[in-house]
Formats: C-alpha cells, structure tokens, sequence
C-alpha cells in the first residue's frame, strides 16, 4: 500500500512552487545548452585569431567539442551515482557550482598563446562537461519524484525545454557582442582580426555562468524529494515535513495512521542479476535510444555552419571575424525560434495526452524521413539549390527531435527505476547517450565536407558526395531508433513512479532475461 505523503505527490495540484522547480531545476539545462552551442561560432573566432589564413585543424576541433561531452559523460556517471547514495539535495549544488566555475574558467583560460589557450581551454571545458553530467540526472529525478503522475512528463519536458532557451540565448550573446566588438574595432577585415576578438570570444563564454549562478540560492533552499526520504532513507517524518511545506497541506493529510514497519522497497543490489531480471530491458531501451538520438542531435547541432555555408558566406570570398561568428549564431537563433524551442512546446502539451513511446517513435521517423529527404537527392539537386526548401527541411529534423526522442529520452529514465537507483541509471542512460554525441560529432566532422572555396570540379564533387552520405547515415541511425523504442520502450504515461517500478513481472521478463546476457558481458 502506497504511503500517503507519496499518494499526496501523485494526485497534488499544480502550485507556484512546481513552477519554481522547473525555473530553477532548468537553469542548470539553459547553462548546459548555452555552452555546448556556442562553442561552434568560437571556433570561428578561434580559427581567425590563432590559425589565420589556415583552416582549424580537424584534430583541435574535435578535442574542443569532445572535451566537454566526455566531461558530462563521467560527470552523468559519478553525480548519478552520488545523487542516489548523498540525496539528490546534497550534490545538486556542487553540480552547479562546478558548472559556474568552470564557465568562468573557460573565459579566462590563461595566457594568450595558441598551444596553452586551446590546452586550458579543453580542461576547463572538461570540468564544465563534469557539472552538466551531473546536472542531468539530478534535475530530471528531482522533477519527476516532486510532480504528480497525470502532469509528471509535461513537468520534466519544461525542464528540459530550458536547453532550447539556452540556444537561443547562447546565439543571441555572441550576436551582441561580435556585432559591438565589431564596430568598436573598426578595423576588422577578412586579413586582418583585431586583438579585441581574443577578448570576444572569453566574453561569451563567461556571461554563461550568469543564469545558473542566479538560481544558486533557491537550489540550495530546496528540500530534498520526499521519495528519496521516505523510500531510501527511510525517515518517514522527515519527507512528510518537508512536503507539509511544498503540497500546502494539513500534516494530517499526509501522515501515516499507523507507524509503517521498516521496510527495503528494493532488497537486490544494483547490477545484480534480479535487478537486470526486472530493469535490464529498460536500462538497454533508455540507453540505445539515448545514444542513437544524440549521435544525430548533437552532430547536427554543431555542424550546422557546414550545411548553411553558402548563407553564410553570401557568394562572399571571406568575411571578418566578427561577421563570421555573427552570421552562424543568427542562423542558430533561427533554429531555435522556429524549430527547436516549438518542438519542446510540443512536447510539453501532448506527453500526457499521447504518450512517451508513440512521441518517441513519431520523433525518429519524421527525422528519418527528412534526412532522407534532403540527403538523397543532395547529389544532383540540393547541392545546386541549397534554398529555402532545403533550410525548411532541415529545421524540420530540429522540431522532430525535440517533439520526440531528444525529449523523451531526458523523461522516461526519471520514471522507470526504483528510487534508490533512479539517479544512477539515468545518469548511465545519459552517459551512454553522450558517447553517441561524441561519435557523431566526430564522425561528421570528417565525412561532412569541409567547404572551401576552390572551383575544382573534383574537389565538388567529392563535397557532394560526403554530404550525400552524412545526411543518409543520420537518417538510418533515426530508423534504427524507431525499431529499438518499438522493440524495448515501454509506456509510462499516467502511471505514479511505484507502478512504474513494480509494473507487471511478466511483461517486464519476457524480454528481459534476453538482455541478461549483453550486460553481463561488460
């Protein structure tokens, strides 16, 4: 029989305070999808401040966006983990704390010399990596254990909708300062980079670190969920203290008639066989979906001065620095606006209508069918008619991500796991998922052409064809998604956290003793 503080959560109405979790709970996710993005048009900066003439090498460029994605792989892992052992109250600061700092850090990165500036510049951004890893598990879990059951998805969608925010804030600051850079410089030119844009470029970074420093107080004011007290902890009195204040009820309503005994929700340790018996499908499920829609979401986020170059360049031979860095950001606030932050709307309104798995699956086929749609016919057409058409399209792929797998991937591992693993495995979930982001980041960085200049039919045509088949790839990684979230996914729509946990063993063993064996194998 289900404890009435935790019935209380599941059936509470919606209050000002479940607003203020997302705001806060989200800023960690904006500051997260602020630093991630605007590293693209830096690299622009970076390029002309320090290479000149030559383009950035693709080894430096790869070690620069990978840092910070291998950082949040390792900071997924161990704040998940903490989050499960400390409380997720305990390590939600330092997540944060981390997150500001490093952010700093990125912008100073020491001296000015080539080597050392780009070496300091992937350590810090390693450490920031670290506390958006850790930030991942803890807001989703947080989110999900304080929302009630019918609106828990739309709440953790808001949460994870602040990374659209995040990119368009991202885009409009670089915006601002390379165009106020730019015109204080006035001597700006495609062979000439002003010393002011060593200044731009840290600029952008450490104004990042603004939104999540702000929310520091009130995340620290949090109480820790009632979940994780009453089930984990086993302090019964104190979660229904702490949630007296959050529900805005009578204690009376919440406490207990009778002392419950003590009692171990989840008697089998992490990793053992019961526990692969009764999660391992859904551990698999969370996991590959996560990868595959990151090897897809991430790649093209970062790459998209390669498929935009002839709007970037304007039939231009070259462009000043500032200009360079600004025309790439007003074409990722474009994206933003029209495509990214409306496909998490989306989600938001319909994931407790139509569900997880349907969105999930609807997500990857539409993304599928779209790359496809451009990556086919690029050889012959769109490489000669890179138009509005095309731009459309591809925004396309944006709003299906984030109205479908980007989305659901972050909600579903805060719902399917027993409390006491739950911040774990999403965090193991979101790790593998961002070892997907490092492959596809750099797997196009080599098979997307890197465009030049050159009137050499062979050089085209080799650009043609690279283009051609890093558009189909993604689309097959869609299709696969497709299949696993139909294969493995299952629902968790209006079902409270318990019944997700305890959901019927049946259905759960059928297709989980078929994975026993891929996980044990590692």
């Amino acid at each position: 029989m289900a404890l009435k503080v935790l019935s209380a959560l599941d059936s509470a109405k919606t209050r000002f305070y479940h607003f203020k979790a997302i705001i806060v709970a989200g800023m960690g996710l904006f500051t997260d999808s602020y630093d991630l993005f605007c590293i693209t048009p830096i690299l622009k900066l970076l390029r002309q401040i320090y290479y000149k003439d030559s383009k950035l090498p693709n080894l430096v460029t790869a070690a620069i966006l990978t840092t910070a994605l291998l950082g949040t792989v390792f900071g997924q892992l161990i704040f998940g983990h903490l989050g499960d052992r400390m409380g997720r109250r305990h390590v939600y600061g330092l997540a944060l704390i981390l997150m500001v700092l490093s952010s700093l850090a990125s912008g100073f990165s020491i001296c000015t010399e080539k080597t050392c500036v780009l070496l300091s510049l992937g350590f810090f951004r390693f450490l920031l990596g670290l506390g958006v890893g850790g930030d991942y598990p803890l807001s989703a879990t947080i989110m999900s254990e304080f929302a009630n059951k019918k609106t828990r998805g739309a709440f953790i969608a808001a949460v994870f909708s602040m990374q659209g925010f995040g990119i368009l804030a991202g885009a409009a600051v670089t915006m601002v300062v390379c165009k106020v850079f730019d015109e204080a410089s006035g001597n700006a030119t495609p062979e000439h980079t002003p010393k002011g844009a060593d200044v731009a470029w840290r600029l952008i970074l450490m104004i990042g670190a603004i939104p999540a420093a702000l929310t520091f107080y009130w995340r620290m004011m949090m109480p820790e969920t009632a979940r994780y007290t009453a089930l984990v902890e086993q302090n019964l009195d104190q979660a229904i203290k702490d949630m007296e204040k959050v529900l805005e009820v009578p204690i009376g309503e919440i406490r207990e008639d009778s002392s419950p005994p003590p009692f171990n929700p989840t008697p089998y340790p992490l990793f053992s066989r019961q526990f692969f018996r009764r999660h391992g499908r859904d551990l698999l499920s969370c996991s590959l979906s996560w990868f595959l829609v990151d090897i897809v979401f991430y790649s093209s986020n970062l790459f998209q001065s390669k498929i935009y170059y002839k709007y970037i360049y304007n039939n231009e031979k070259k462009v000043n620095a500032y200009e360079e860095a600004l025309r790439i950001s007003e074409l990722q606030a474009i994206v933003a606006v029209c495509s990214t932050i409306p496909g998490y709307f989306f989600t938001v309104y319909f994931i407790d209508k139509i569900g997880r798995k349907k969105i999930q699956k609807l997500g990857f086929f539409c993304m599928a069918m779209v790359y496809f749609s451009i990556g086919i016919p690029y050889y012959f057409h769109w490489s000669k008619h890179t138009n509005i058409g095309f731009m459309v399209l591809y925004c396309l792929t944006f709003f299906f991500a984030n109205f479908g797998p980007n989305t659901t991937t972050f909600i579903v591992p805060a719902e399917l796991f027993p409390a006491r693993f739950r911040s774990t495995c999403h965090g193991i979930s979101g790790a593998i998922g961002k070892l997907g982001a490092i492959i596809g980041s750099v797997a196009v960085l080599w098979l997307a052409p890197d465009h030049t200049k050159s009137e050499d039919d062979t050089e085209n045509e080799n650009e043609r064809i690279r283009m051609t088949a890093t558009l189909v790839f993604l689309g097959g990684v869609c299709i696969v998604g497709m299949l696993v979230t139909q294969i493995f996914m299952r629902e968790t729509m209006g079902r409270s956290l318990e019944e997700n946990e305890n959901s019927d063993d049946e259905e759960i063993n059928s297709a989980s003793n078929d994975v026993i064996s891929v996980f044990r194998g590692f």
